[in-house]
């Protein structure tokens, strides 16, 4: 693959993003259609981590962070960086590529966040200056600047597809991906589903069994189970 950054991306709708944000990873991977969710090993480097943004893709060798360094160039705000490695090593794990010095400046260009299928650093100085960040593991090994890889092409990170611009959301579930040009649609679907969820989760308060909710009881006879006294 060439090596380049891509200056200028189309990003998704603002509204969108504030809603799909707002419902967080769980609705809005169950409203596109259980898709989009990376793998269950991203985890917040504190509980209490959320985000959504439209994504800036880097691609890195592991264990190298000069092009993270790149991104920051042609970030804007609200963006989230989300970072991939070309190639997985035996050593991925033993390096932080990106720790208190490089959410500093992430917080100045307005980053909301960082999505990265490697390790971080620093993480208390993160959670101190509450910039979120989803990772596949943490090292106090840093990383070197040394070897060129893209910003702004697709990526494939922690098993999702992410093209620049896509929508990510982050929470404490984890991390999905919602694409560009799908946002304001899944949003939408998201609502009513939250909003179908509220009246359930009314009548299960009221002592309604779920089985009689949501018709399973067919499915148990369809499945031959059978009760007995």
């Amino acid at each position: 693959m060439k090596a380049r950054i891509i200056r200028n991306i189309a990003r998704a709708d603002v509204s969108a993003i504030a809603a799909l944000g707002e419902l967080g990873v769980a609705t809005v991977h169950e409203a596109q259609g259980r898709t989009g969710l990376m793998q269950p090993y991203m985890r917040p480097t504190y509980a209490e981590a959320r985000v959504a943004g439209s994504a800036i893709t880097v691609l890195c060798p592991p264990g190298d962070n000069l092009m993270i360094h790149a991104a920051m160039e042609v970030c804007r705000a609200g963006d989230v960086l989300v970072v991939a490695t070309m190639a997985e090593s035996k050593h991925e794990l033993s390096w932080g590529m990106f720790g208190d010095l490089l959410a500093t400046s992430c917080r100045a260009r307005g980053v909301a966040g960082l999505v990265i299928d490697a390790g971080v650093r620093d993480t208390a100085d993160l959670h101190a200056m509450q910039f979120p960040v989803w990772s596949k593991t943490i090292s106090a090994q840093g990383a070197v600047k040394a070897n060129a890889g893209s910003v702004n092409m697709p990526i494939v990170c922690a098993g999702a597809h992410v093209d620049p611009g896509d929508v990510i959301i982050g929470d404490a579930d984890g991390v999905v991906v919602v694409k560009r040009s799908t946002a304001v649609a899944v949003a939408k679907g998201g609502e009513e589903r939250r909003a179908k969820e509220i009246r359930t989760r009314a009548r299960l308060k009221a002592g309604e069994l779920g089985i009689d909710i949501y018709g399973l009881r067919d499915k148990l006879a369809e499945l031959g189970v059978e009760y007995e006294e």
